[in-house]
Parts: C-alpha cells; structure tokens; sequence
C-alpha cells in the first residue's frame, strides 16, 4: 500500500496475491473498498494493483478537471512507474471509462480489458440516469453525506472536507458528452463487456458496444472458430449499483482474464 507520484498527482494504491497484474479502477465516489468482495477471489489467482483514481479515496484532489483522459494517463503512469507493461486492466462505472481510455491512449500497456457496467458514449446510459449525472453539484455532496460512499471517503480521504467538491466536479464531467465509438472499433486486444441485466446502461448500447468490438455480427460456426475476441457477459438479477459485490462477476472474468483467447479463424 503506497502512493505513487504521477502527473502531479500523489496516486494511491494497493498490492494484493501475486502473478499476471490486474489493475482495478473503481466507480464515482468510490475507493478500492469498492473491490472488498471481489479481491479474496481475484487476488488468489492474480496480482491485484487497486487504485484510488484522483480526488477519490485516499488521493487527494489537485487543481485538475476530472477527465477520463487525463485519469486513464494516471493509470498509465503508474503502470510505467511500478513496471507491470501488459497488465490486465478492470475498470467499474467510472473506472470502466477510464480503463477504456487506458486502452485507448495506451495500447502497448494493456493485455486484455475488462469493462464493468460502463457505455462508450454518453448516449449509452438512460436517460434518467442522464438527468440524475447532469444534477450532481456540491449540493448533492451535501444531501449524500452519512451514504456508505460518504462514510468510506470520511474515513481514508486526505481531505474529508472535500466531498462536496468532489460531487461538483464529478457533475462537471458527467455533464460532457463524449463517444468513443471510432476509437472502440480500432481497438485489437481482447476485451471483455459485464453488464447487469438490469443495468443504468440501456441493453440497447451494451449490444451496439458489444457490436463495436467485432461480436454479434454472424453465427460463430459449428466449431466456433467464426466466434469474435470480444467477450460480453449479461449477469442475471443484478443491477449497476450491486454487481460488484456479486460471486458472478469474478466467476465470469477469471475465464476471460486466464484462459488463451483465439482469434477468428
């Protein structure tokens, strides 16, 4: 558990099991606590690098818009400084954006993708998700304090006065549009969609993201060998906010993350 100096950013994270690194990249207003029911099971097969993205956890904020671009060359940065060049990379929510980034921005850096509960465009998420993203604000810092996010920042965060802050410039990201889909058809490693199926991202999109990497296009064959390198797995009775915590999330990656990904033939 340390911190690491990047872009002028003083960037936390934590180290748990051994073997191929897997990066972790939690959710808005979340930390690595985020990962608590997942790390027993991904830590037993993989070494676990989980970081605090800025303002987040136990990273303080610094003069910085928050921008998924400049938080995926943190991730990168810090995967430089501590030498895990082709580390698997998870991403949630907010960190599932981030991590598409990484990939992005930084291809030679990432093995295979893994991106939890996340859109490639702003139009991806419902609309009355939407609406809630475009009102975040320090008043709605306010009225969440006492939250288990809230309590979670309280206890580790540098500057616990900060959440309101945190709150309006989390708003003022949400309220950009962006859409990546261009940038997600070059992609060429493998990459694999988690969505709950009752999710804040319309099954719309995650069929069209899905699309996007090269899956649902034909039947794979009789032998599979037609079947694309992108994954996507639609989990049952979960939703955007409790997926993390579910068994069925490790149990769909592992494979994906250990087992040899074959390209079409």
């Amino acid at each position: 558990m340390a911190y690491a100096e990047v872009n002028g950013l003083r960037l936390w994270y934590e180290q748990h099991g051994s073997g191929r690194p897997l990066v972790l990249l939690h959710g808005g207003f979340g930390a690595v606590e985020s990962f608590a029911a997942l790390l027993p099971a991904l830590a037993a097969r993989r070494q676990v690098v989980a970081v605090d993205l800025q303002g987040h956890g136990r990273t303080a904020d610094v003069d910085r818009p928050l921008r998924y671009e400049w938080l995926a060359d943190d991730v990168a940065a810090l995967v430089g400084r501590l030498g895990l060049g082709g580390a698997d990379v998870l991403g949630y929510s907010l960190g599932g954006g981030v991590a598409l980034r990484v990939a992005i921005q930084h291809p030679g850096l990432v093995r295979r993708l893994v991106v939890v509960s996340a859109p490639c465009r702003r139009q991806g998420w419902y609309p009355e998700v939407l609406t809630a993203m475009a009102g975040h604000d320090e008043r709605t810092g306010e009225r969440m304090r006492g939250t288990p996010a809230h309590r979670v920042y309280a206890r580790v965060a540098p500057r616990p006065e900060d959440w309101p802050r945190l709150w309006a410039k989390s708003g003022e990201l949400l309220r950009r549009d962006y859409d990546w889909s261009a940038e997600v058809v070059a992609l060429t490693l493998p990459t694999m969609l988690v969505f709950a199926d009752a999710d804040s991202v319309s099954t719309a999109h995650l069929v069209e993201f899905y699309r996007l990497l090269g899956g649902g296009h034909r039947d794979p064959g009789g032998d599979g060998t037609g079947r694309p390198v992108a994954r996507l797995a639609v989990l049952p009775g979960l939703t955007h906010h409790d997926i993390l915590g579910s068994p069925a999330l490790p149990a769909a990656v592992l494979p994906f993350l250990t087992h040899p990904v074959v390209p079409p033939g």
